[in-house]
Parts: C-alpha cells; sequence; structure tokens
C-alpha cells in the first residue's frame, strides 16, 4: 500500500477537507463524496488517494459506481 492509499479516519477527513461531520454524511449520501471503507467491527475509514481526488475537484467530484460503501 503506498502512502497516498492509506486509510485515514474521520478526524482527519475533517480537518482536510473543512466539512462539518454532517455535511460529510450528507455528501456521501448525495453521492458527491467518498463512501467510507469499514476497517473493522466498529470502525471506518477513508483511502487518502479517494480524499486527494475529491479534494482536486470537490464541485464536480461524483463517487463511482463501484465505490465501496
Amino acid at each position: 500500500m503506498n502512502s497516498s492509499d492509506r486509510i485515514i479516519r474521520m478526524k482527519t477527513v475533517l480537518a482536510r477537507t473543512g466539512l462539518s461531520r454532517s455535511t460529510l454524511y450528507r455528501k456521501i449520501a448525495d453521492g458527491t463524496f467518498p463512501a467510507q471503507i469499514k476497517i473493522s467491527v466498529h470502525g471506518a475509514g477513508w483511502r487518502e488517494s479517494a480524499i486527494n481526488h475529491w479534494l482536486a475537484d470537490p464541485v464536480t467530484y461524483r463517487a463511482s459506481v463501484g465505490d465501496p460503501k
């Protein structure tokens, strides 16, 4: 796994995007933000590469059909 494919947690995603927690979940539901991936029974995170992709163009980002949920 290269450094851009590491898993980052909610706190880091919120800090990097400037989004609130509720806005982030709303964007996931709308398909305008990458979905989380499950990393344990009670834990989830995001691929850093997916967050970087969103940060590059947040206005036109659309989640792919194959994005993990």
